[in-house]
């Protein structure tokens, strides 16, 4: 369980980055861009410090607001539930509660 989560983690993480890559390019170049409802669900389904990688590393989306406070709360999130499913005794727990 430990080494799908950390490969989802990884996962979803590299895709928020690249979805802020293709979206600077996209803004830079007249294309068709990536809505911040999907950069920011990328965020919140796990891909916040992928995404805030992506924000900085391409200057894309860091003035923005109420975007940049939600991708920050989004990160808090991440954060807390990567800790929370550190824990064995934590997702043993969650997974009682998921197969009941």
């Amino acid at each position: 369980m430990a080494l799908q989560l950390i490969f989802y983690f990884a996962a979803i993480n590299a895709v928020s980055f690249i979805a802020f890559g293709w979206d600077k390019y996209c803004s830079e170049h007249g294309h068709y861009r990536v809505p911040e409802k999907t950069l920011l669900t990328l965020a919140a389904i796990g891909g916040a410090f992928g995404a805030f990688a992506g924000q900085h590393v391409f200057r894309h989306k860091t003035q923005k607001e109420p975007f940049r406070t939600y991708l920050n709360f989004l990160m808090l999130l991440n954060g807390a539930l990567i800790i929370a499913l550190s824990s064995p005794e934590f997702r043993e727990r969650l997974m009682h509660e998921l197969t009941r």
